[in-house]
């Protein structure tokens, strides 16, 4: 029998729940993996220098001033990693919204991957506060006001982690054999959902829309009235491209837990991801178009930092967007891991220029992050996989749901 089809505790038994969660904590499979022995010891020394950077402030581990307060950890862990969990939004409306079944089999992943990236990276923004208690100001609109973009992309981020939690809760419900707790958060899915796309095309162009006031600050190739829109229009390829290339890993890593049925609709769920990709970034390569020639940028075009925007518009929006489309027409689904590969690449290069490299070009003393902190954002994702492999070892994410959670439907 298979242990997803045992009922682990009664609903009103919280005594053997907790039992079980205990002894679901301790480790299993072996420990002397490839990825273990690399991340260990950089999350050791990333949680040393996490200790350090509370116990004598930013100063001490980071080269952040009073003129460039936001560095690394904003621009790639929160700014950037925000874009990569786009996927669960875009998943969730194709399948609960649009009725597209073909990619249920990897919604419950998805949503997860993006519910811990939310978390990680709600962590990795308290790491670059100053006064980390502090982080409630923009929740209550205390000091910047309700009116501020920072209140609203604080109360959608929030919110969407909230409806997020939500829409994993089933999966959660199974593990634990909670059959009432799972029938009643399963009814609410399809509200999360709704509310959670709501939030999250909103917080996608809200992160864009705080860089709207540093116009004299970011390089002109790089600003435009219309960055919450690219963020967000961005955020669809992001997301699937993060999808199709966790995915390709988790089916590999993962592949005993996964359904034969599931097995065989991997290369095909690929290739129409891959054609939603080629769609949406023809609309951002368009977009891009039309603010470059609205703000009449050409002049900036023949000089260093002209000739690294034209890198990443060519070599990491058209190509990939070139790749996905053959991929999608020939069928090809390494062609389609590759561009995903790519995508990621100009993604995190696209928002590192807005947020670190394009901004405040002309000083003469420019920020660098230090090694300590890549050091300590790869301990946050690091971190992030731990968990992410812990779940999915123990709850129905990618094995099929219980018999009696089937028969709730």
């Amino acid at each position: 029998m298979d242990r997803t089809d045992i009922t682990i505790a009664r609903d009103n038994d919280g005594k053997n729940i907790i039992q079980f969660i205990l002894k679901e904590l301790k480790p299993k499979g072996k420990w002397l993996t490839p990825f273990n022995i690399i991340s260990l010891p950089v999350m050791l020394a990333g949680l040393v220098i996490i200790v350090v950077r509370f116990w004598k402030g930013l100063g001490s581990v980071t080269n952040l001033t009073q003129e460039v307060p936001w560095g690394l950890w904003i621009g790639f862990d929160v700014v950037t990693g925000v874009a990569f969990a786009g996927g669960a939004y875009v998943l969730t409306f194709m399948v609960y919204i649009l009725n597209m079944k073909k990619y249920n089999s990897i919604v419950r992943v998805t949503v997860l991957n993006g519910f811990l990236a939310y978390v990680f990276y709600a962590g990795a923004l308290l790491l670059d506060l100053g006064r980390p208690w502090n982080v409630i100001n923009p929740i209550i609109g205390n000091s910047f006001g309700v009116s501020s973009v920072l209140f609203l992309v604080a109360w959608h981020f929030l919110l969407y982690m909230i409806a997020q939690l939500i829409e994993f809760s089933p999966a959660v419900a199974e593990w634990l054999g909670a059959r009432r707790a799972r029938k009643i958060l399963s009814g609410m899915t399809v509200a999360a959902v709704i509310f959670g796309i709501t939030l999250s095309t909103l917080h996608q162009s809200g992160l864009g829309a705080l860089y709207l006031m540093a116009k004299e600050k970011i390089h002109p190739l790089w600003y435009s009235e219309f960055i919450p829109i690219q963020f967000f229009v961005s955020s669809i390829f992001a997301g699937l491209s993060m999808v199709i290339f966790e995915g390709s890993i988790t089916h590999k890593v993962f592949s005993d837990q996964i359904p034969e049925k599931h097995h065989s609709e991997h290369d095909s769920i690929i290739i129409g991801l891959s054609k939603i990709c080629s769609v949406a970034m023809f609309a951002y390569f368009f977009l891009q178009i039309v603010t470059f020639v609205h703000g009449k940028r050409w002049a900036y075009i023949n000089s260093p930092m002209g000739y690294w925007y034209l890198t990443e518009i060519i070599g990491f929006v058209i190509f990939p967007m070139v790749l996905f489309y053959y991929s999608y027409t020939r069928n090809k689904v390494l062609v389609a891991r590759i561009a995903a590969i790519v995508t990621m690449l100009g993604i995190i290069i696209n928002r590192l220029n807005v947020t670190v490299i394009g901004f405040k070009w002309d000083e003469a003393v420019r920020y660098v992050p230090s090694a300590m902190e890549f050091i300590v954002t790869l301990t946050v994702i690091f971190a992030e996989i731990w968990i992410f492999r812990w779940i999915i070892t123990r709850m129905p994410v990618l094995r099929e749901s219980p018999s009696w959670a089937k028969d709730q439907h």
